[in-house]
């Protein structure tokens, strides 16, 4: 299944952990992934995401055209050093991005059915200074769930 995402992995515990980055075109997804790699994240596809169900994980891998690649609005198409890419990762949480406006300020747990797996869901703003430390809480919630 191809969808227009993008897909960065954190390291947390011993193993990666992917998040689905969706949302419109400008919505800030390869933003939000270089904000991510620069704390640590691998990127595993930018703009659009193969998911593939394997065993009881939705995992993530970058179409072949696409990988290692990010676009850097403003600086073009930029090719990621190896050390900097995952191949594949499971995916952990859906995040789409939305306006600030939209976000709730303490939602419920919410979680979409994705290939037949409940994934956990979280809604924020890309452009808020404190995202990628909200993604990390995020992942530790969805861990510790």
């Amino acid at each position: 299944m191809l969808v227009h995402a993008t897909c960065v992995a954190l390291m947390s515990g011993r193993r990666w952990r992917a998040l689905l980055l969706r949302g419109p075109s400008g919505a800030g997804k390869s933003d939000v992934a270089l904000r991510l790699l620069e704390a640590g994240g691998r990127l595993v596809s930018d703009d659009q995401t193969h998911l593939a169900r394997i065993g009881r994980a939705v995992v993530a891998t970058p179409p072949r055209t696409l990988a290692g690649l990010i676009e850097a609005r403003g600086i073009g198409i930029v090719k990621l050093r190896q050390a900097q890419l995952l191949a594949e990762a499971p995916v952990a949480l859906l995040v789409d991005l939305v306006p600030a406006d939209k976000v709730e300020r303490l939602p419920d747990p919410a979680h979409e059915t994705v290939l037949g797996i409940a994934l956990p869901k979280v809604a924020l703003a890309a452009f808020e200074a404190s995202i990628v430390t909200k993604l990390r809480l995020a992942l530790v919630q969805t861990a510790n769930a």
